[in-house]
């Protein structure tokens, strides 16, 4: 078995404009179980777009843009559905920047099929039923590891590092011109990666380091407390703020913890008023992320009112959620809320 068997048919990311989910959505309105919850998620965040003053977050832990939803997020941006990003590294360094580099995710198989061990011996990492060529991979670590030789040498936010690799793209460097990254550069989106270092972005940086500091020379860092002000600087000036969450993990709670941070800066802000967690996890052993929307209420950080957990898989309900707010219109007289200006310099 060589590499080239195995890394054959691409994943194909999915584009929810091409079809019309609000009759399947309406129709599960009038069911239940998660079929209901999803139903009722579409609804809170078609009113999240249509509050023309609500700055929406989406979040993103997991693995659903390498597993065919990257298009989704990135049509929910340029569409004005989405105003900040708050993610996990691997989501956006490991999966994105890795596709506008012009690499690609390929149709895999679960364990047992192919022994994970034969993969290793082929340089294929495996993410559940997809599979990643890891020598093409390295090119994100290399990617990062140059843009931070080419900046100022001090600290940086996650959110202004990755601006710089937006404007890096956006400059002739993307293959695939409709990243998430770049989108959100061409559109005043920030981007906020709490956990900077837990993806190819750290390995970069930390070769940059390694190298810089043989030659007693300053480096770059990230410095992950400055990406919490930030973030909360946003909610402090947005009038009303809303939640989607797709999995859990840090993102969720760097976005939600924004609230408590505002008043700890002396600072009072509204709970986020909208809030939809689409997971799988049990909260029973702190799974969740530690907790349920309702739970959240309970530390000050999210409404009670216009809430939905959505105990399900993310690929299997988020392309049906954004295609019924895209094709329900609900988008369209919002505008760009470019909060990455209150940044500029």
């Amino acid at each position: 078995m060589e590499k080239k068997d195995l890394l054959k048919e691409t994943i194909q990311h999915i584009d929810n404009k091409k079809y019309y989910s609000t009759s399947l959505i309406d129709a599960m309105r009038g069911m239940s179980f998660t079929s209901r919850d999803t139903a009722r998620a579409a609804d809170i965040l078609t009113m999240m777009c249509r509050e023309k003053d609500c700055t929406n977050i989406l979040t993103l832990a997991g693995s659903t843009s390498a597993a065919g939803c990257m298009q989704v997020y990135v049509d929910m941006v340029r569409n004005k559905m989405i105003d900040v990003v708050v993610s996990t590294g691997a989501s956006i360094i490991d999966m994105d920047l890795f596709e506008a580099l012009g690499f690609k995710h390929y149709v895999g198989t679960k364990e047992n099929v192919i022994p994970d061990t034969t993969l290793r011996e082929l340089y294929i990492d495996r993410i559940y039923d997809t599979f990643i060529d890891e020598e093409e991979l390295q090119a994100c670590d290399n990617a990062t590891f140059e843009l931070a030789n080419m900046l100022e040498a001090r600290p940086y936010s996650s959110r202004e590092f990755i601006y710089e690799l937006g404007k890096w793209l956006h400059n002739g460097r993307a293959v695939k011109k409709d990243s998430l990254i770049q989108t959100c550069y061409e559109c005043g989106v920030p981007i906020f990666v709490p956990a900077f270092s837990d993806c190819s972005a750290g390995f970069g940086i930390g070769k940059h380091q390694w190298e810089r500091a043989k030659e007693g020379k300053p480096y770059l860092s990230i410095d992950s407390v400055a990406d919490f002000v930030e973030l909360t600087k946003i909610k402090m000036a947005a009038p009303q703020t809303g939640l989607f969450m797709v999995g859990g993990g840090t993102p969720k709670n760097f976005a939600q913890d924004t609230v408590v941070c505002a008043e700890i800066l002396g600072h009072e802000v509204p709970m986020h008023k909208y809030a939809i967690q689409i997971t799988v996890a049990d909260v029973r052993d702190g799974a969740c992320s530690s907790s349920t929307l309702l739970e959240a209420g309970s530390w000050g950080k999210v409404d009670d009112k216009l809430q939905q957990m959505v105990y399900a898989e993310g690929t299997t309900v988020i392309p049906a959620i954004a295609s019924y707010v895209y094709h329900n219109n609900a988008w369209q007289e919002r505008e760009y809320k470019n909060w990455q200006k209150i940044f500029a310099k």
